[in-house]
């Protein structure tokens, strides 16, 4: 499978692209308004403890209070209160468990992580079913989740700091391999390397990136998330609650952290700063393969070159096709994700089971490209073609299972009921692709999605990036809604005088309450015309 990474960097975004046999495969975007969470660390206090859904409401700052399930408070929460100065276990753990290279770039609370051989009389449910939290008490917890419409952020009092190689895990002596290493004397040696690195009352999680890298490397891996570790002891014994005491990496450098390996075949970058930043990790972590990384020079939009901007188009699509004329719709509810797979023509009687499998099979493969490409997480119910055969329903099934194994999320499937309705289950961690591009719409009341301002924005600068690659033209007429209008004329020095700056266009600003909230038009003032279709995607 030919792997390559794709980056695209303007004034106020960050897009990430990761394409898998020339399909977008990956997609992530790191704005100035919405910044990552996952993997940050606070100091709250304890708001609320409600036994009745076995959960805690942690105040850490914001607006809403953090949830903290019963099962995410850990064994070790007085050793973090000894921590904060409100006043070990030794086990053998040298068993395979699996890291975060199976989640979505972030640093997802080892609790998350499960230890099959551990006793039963260990197990969360055991653990939790007496909370040892009160009202009004000071924690220490880590961002597991992303905030998801009302809903706050979903945190755990078991803390862990992810690095290149490993993933650090205080007040746990457990050393755990990541699954995806097969070689047991690797595993060997890799176990050997870091118990003799680690000080006590620290566990860690080789990471599969670690597979044959010299023992030099992990050692400064190891010694940078202790030093980190240091650090956040520091803060906490300085701090007063709510505060944050670590904030993670940026998602740019987590995708680099958690995908960058030896199947990728080339990373393309179109900034300057981010390449150079990108060229002093790889020479630090992996130096042979520096050359993979490239600058891209060229006037083309990086991803118009690549055809990854029509791709991104899909995202935001209710339909998408498939080649043998088929569709499925994509329906984002509440509660869970509705898939509907339709044949898109007639097939003859003697025909339709075949030609159902056909489109099912063809429909399983796309679907499980789009959850991971739109991120989409909770509970997903597809809806498949109906087919008789119990056989061909096994078949699909078979199908999703073998796509779902390139998703590093957590997924569980369900076998094909005899309706053709598959039952999925997929680790949200953030926000889907559609609720980062989209907020509620104004007009309709929040039934519908248009795009976001600064979104909006962006689609404006590549527009007129691609005139600029094609066409002279300097003075154009932008017409939008009323209310795009004024944002664009926010600002000490305006987004609208700064594309004109870095573009070298001028451009006529015209309120039109006849477009769109999330439309815009230019007109050439040159040919006196609408040229917008001209450089639209």
């Amino acid at each position: 499978m030919k792997k390559e990474i794709f980056i695209n960097a303007t004034s106020n975004e960050i897009r990430i692209a990761i394409t898998e046999d020339g399909r977008l495969a990956e997609l992530y975007v790191e704005t100035s308004e919405k910044e990552r969470m996952v993997g940050d660390i606070y100091l709250g206090k304890v708001a609320r403890v409600m036994p009745g859904i076995k959960a805690a409401f942690i105040d850490i700052g914001m607006r809403q209070d953090a949830f903290l399930h019963f099962s995410d408070i850990v064994s070790t929460l007085d050793e973090y209160s000894a921590m904060i100065g409100d006043e070990d276990s030794d086990l053998e753990n040298d068993e395979d468990i699996g890291d975060d290279d199976d989640e979505s770039p972030g640093t997802p609370a080892a609790s998350q992580r499960k230890y099959p051989d551990q006793p039963k009389k260990d197990t969360r449910p055991a653990r939790v079913t007496v909370p040892q939290i009160t009202k009004g008490q000071e924690i220490i917890v880590q961002v597991t989740k992303e905030p998801l419409g009302k809903k706050g952020v979903r945190v755990t009092s078991e803390v862990s700091l992810a690095g290149r190689f490993l993933v650090l895990l205080p007040f746990n002596n457990r050393i755990g391999v990541s699954k995806r290493l097969n070689s047991f004397r690797e595993k060997r040696r890799l176990r050997r390397i870091v118990r003799s690195m680690l000080p006590e009352s620290f566990g860690a999680i080789i990471r599969t990136v670690a597979d044959n890298i010299d023992e030099e490397l992990i050692k400064e891996d190891l010694t940078e998330l202790l030093k980190k570790w240091k650090e956040i002891e520091q803060s906490v014994k300085t701090e007063k609650p709510p505060s944050l005491v670590f904030k993670d990496i940026s998602t740019t450098s987590s995708v680099f952290r958690d995908l960058f390996s030896e199947d990728v075949e080339r990373v393309v970058v179109d900034s300057k700063k981010l390449h150079k930043e990108i060229r002093l990790y790889v020479k630090w972590v992996a130096p042979h393969m520096l050359e993979k990384i490239e600058f891209y020079k060229e006037r083309e939009p990086i991803f118009d070159a690549f055809g990854v901007e029509k791709e991104i188009a899909t995202c935001l699509s209710r339909k998408v096709w498939l080649k043998s004329g088929g569709y499925v719709i994509i329906e984002q509810t509440e509660a869970m994700v509705v898939i509907d797979v339709n044949s898109g023509r007639y097939a003859a009687k003697k025909e339709q089971e075949m030609n159902s499998l056909k489109t099912n099979l063809e429909a399983a493969r796309e679907v499980t490209r789009q959850l991971r490409l739109r991120d989409i997480g909770g509970i997903i119910v597809i809806d498949f073609i109906d087919m008789d055969d119990e056989r061909n329903r096994k078949k699909v099934y078979d199908e999703l299972k073998k796509e779902f194994r390139r998703d590093r999320a957590k997924v569980t499937v369900l076998p094909l009921t005899e309706f053709g309705i598959a039952q999925i289950t997929r680790q949200r961690i953030r926000q889907s692709i559609l609720q980062s591009f989209s907020e509620p719409c104004p007009v309709c009341g929040g039934g519908g999605q248009i795009l976001s301002k600064p979104s909006i924005v962006n689609h404006i600068e590549r527009w007129l990036r691609r005139l600029r690659h094609d066409k002279r033209e300097y003075r154009l007429k932008l017409s939008v809604h009323p209310s795009l209008a004024q944002f664009l004329r926010e600002g000490t020095i305006s987004k609208l005088t700064k594309m004109m700056l870095r573009f070298r266009i001028l451009i006529k600003l015209a309120e039109d309450s006849t477009l769109a909230v999330d439309e815009f038009r230019f007109y050439s003032l040159k040919q006196k015309k609408d040229i917008t279709e001209n450089y639209n995607v």
